[in-house]
């Protein structure tokens, strides 16, 4: 995934198609800037308070207007807090739904590339990094420069030079801040990455746990695990480092001015330069100045770890979504492969130069060794992958040129790994159809798929849990499962890939003469390795190395193709 380098005004970009509504936004902002007025007239109704007490004439009025407005300051934030959490949940919601709907979209080439833990730590991890920074640091680093603006210029007209004593500090911390917020950008996103890595190793481990104890290598993932836990704590400590450098910095600079401000205050007071409610507001107001500025040192650090993250973001975003046409249909004409080659990296060929025609309704048999390039072949009818050359055309239209849903609507496809997903067996056998289904098309379905006596036995039948990849059941049962569903979309085109292959032989008869029965009127795709449940195919492909190296019917390739003789010699079919 290539990555480019976001600027300030991409991110602001990037996060504006996520903003709620114009008024929302507006008043979050207002109410901020009420907060900001309230906080910087309090320290002028000190100052008149305290001169007040210091002779003895306070006034009722005074301590009203004290009262109403910390009232204002206290409600405004309270709502401007809720209305910007509103605004970032939502920001990363535009953002986490925009990722969703690009990563469902994805090429199947995409996910060759990259491990799950990986996209998910981006939609994840990433979107928190960006949330954090909207709800917690951008307007309050935006009324923070109003505050400090105009706590400076009310300070000018109470004492210039206290004032100046003050803002000598800012160019000095902005010499220390601004190279650590550089160095923070670089290890955020190296955090970032490194953090992406760790997900999608405890991805990799988790979902294949398995395989994991049955090869007792739980000793080699604690050690790959441990790796990574040790460069998250690394990356962290470097943060950490940061942070280190930057927060006491700020207090000792705090604690300084305090210091001075007090002492040559206090001096002025003495001489009757200045008085005593005046030394009093400008140490608040100094406080106006130093908080919000050490809060723009943190919404600078949060600022470069959003731009590392958005940086991850927007290359997820940009990278090329699964090619889809208008919204069309299409009628079943003869499928043709015509000159089609495909690699699945470069140099690598798979598949060489197929060339073969496909009547509709015809039962088709791709039979050939393990390696061969058979599966390539579903993948490239159910059009996960493109040929690198060549086309593939339903009568004289490239596939391509249909709609991307239409065509896999009209495709069933039951593969060798009888893919399950979590959920109900309901869930299951209805999965991915756009129409309601009824109760008794369900039972239908598993009733032809030899699957109804296993599921009414279950203790909650169509409602039972399956588990993760359908783990409680057992391998022909998930077989079967996959089945029905193939049966309930009633596809044109139906792709079986050893669709068979975990049923026992009573089952398998059984599902035979379902399939059976499917088939008729359909095209339809075989792959087996066991040639007795194909060789009544109308035609048959014997492939070699990815390539087609014999048509016919199965007495006319056991005549004249001598790899398909061997391979029917093997299993002993006469």
């Amino acid at each position: 995934m290539s990555e480019e380098k976001t600027t300030v005004s991409d991110f602001f970009r990037f996060i504006k198609g996520g903003i709620p509504s114009k008024w929302i936004l507006t008043l979050a902002i207002v109410l901020s800037l009420f907060e900001t007025a309230a906080s910087l007239v309090v320290p002028l109704f000190t100052r008149n308070l305290v001169d007040g007490l210091s002779t003895g004439s306070l006034s009722t009025g005074l301590i009203t207007f004290l009262i109403i407005t910390f009232v204002i300051q206290t409600v405004s934030s309270g709502f401007s807090y809720y209305l910007l959490a509103y605004i970032g949940e939502h920001i990363v919601s535009y953002i986490r739904r925009q990722l969703w709907e690009r990563v469902l979209h994805l090429p199947v080439a995409y996910f060759d590339e990259h491990e799950s833990g990986e996209t998910m730590s981006r939609i994840t991890q990433d979107t928190n990094t960006v949330k954090n920074l909207i709800t917690n640091h951008l307007v309050t680093f935006f009324t923070g420069i109003i505050s400090i603006i105009g706590a400076v210029v009310i300070l000018l007209t109470i004492d210039w030079r206290m004032t100046v004593i003050m803002l000598a500090a800012v160019p000095l911390s902005f010499l220390i801040i601004l190279p650590l917020g550089r160095m923070m950008y670089r290890v955020s996103k190296k955090m970032q990455d490194e953090m992406a890595d760790f997900s999608a190793n405890l991805g990799r481990v988790l979902s294949e746990i398995r395989l994991v104890k049955s090869s007792n290598a739980e000793d080699a993932e604690e050690a790959k695990g441990r790796g990574g836990i040790n460069r998250l704590f690394t990356y962290g400590l470097k943060e950490a480092r940061i942070q280190s450098v930057i927060s006491p910095f700020m207090t000792t600079i705090i604690m300084v001015v305090l210091v001075i401000l007090i002492g040559y205050g206090g001096v002025r007071v003495a001489s009757g330069e200045l008085s005593a409610g005046s030394l009093v507001a400008i140490i608040i107001y100094m406080f106006q100045i130093i908080v919000p500025f050490s809060q723009m040192a943190t919404f600078m650090t949060a600022f470069q770890k959003a731009m590392g993250a958005t940086e991850r973001i927007q290359a997820l975003l940009k990278t090329p979504a699964e090619m889809n046409t208008q919204p069309s249909t299409f009628k079943m004409k003869p499928l043709q492969f015509h000159h089609v080659s495909f690699s699945y990296a470069e140099n690598q060929m798979v598949l060489y130069d197929l060339n073969f025609t496909v009547q509709p309704g015809e039962t088709v048999a791709l039979v050939g060794p393990s390696g061969a390039g058979k599966t390539t072949v579903f993948s490239l009818i159910e059009r996960f992958y493109a040929p690198v050359s060549g086309e593939i055309r339903m009568g004289e239209t490239p596939i391509e040129s249909i709609n991307l849903a239409v065509w896999r609507q009209s495709i069933g496809y039951v593969s060798q790994e009888s893919p399950i997903m979590a959920g109900s067996i309901r869930d299951n056998v209805c999965y991915g159809l756009d129409r309601s289904v009824t109760h008794s098309e369900i039972e239908h379905a598993l009733n032809q798929a030899n699957a109804y006596e296993f599921v009414q036995a279950l203790p909650e039948q169509l409602e039972t849990m399956v588990g993760e990849r359908g783990i409680k059941l057992s391998g022909g049962q998930r077989q079967r499962i996959a089945i029905a569903r193939a049966l309930l979309r009633n596809p044109a085109i139906l792709l079986l890939d050893e669709a068979t292959s975990n049923l026992d032989s009573e089952s398998e008869a059984a599902v035979q003469t379902a399939l059976k029965a499917l088939m008729k009127g359909r095209t339809t795709f075989i792959i087996a390795h066991r040639l007795s449940t194909v060789v009544e195919a109308d035609h048959m492909l014997v492939f070699e190395k990815g390539q087609v190296t014999g048509q016919g019917t199965h007495k006319e390739l056991y005549d004249q193709n001598i790899l398909y003789r061997q391979l029917v010699d093997q299993q002993v079919i006469s």
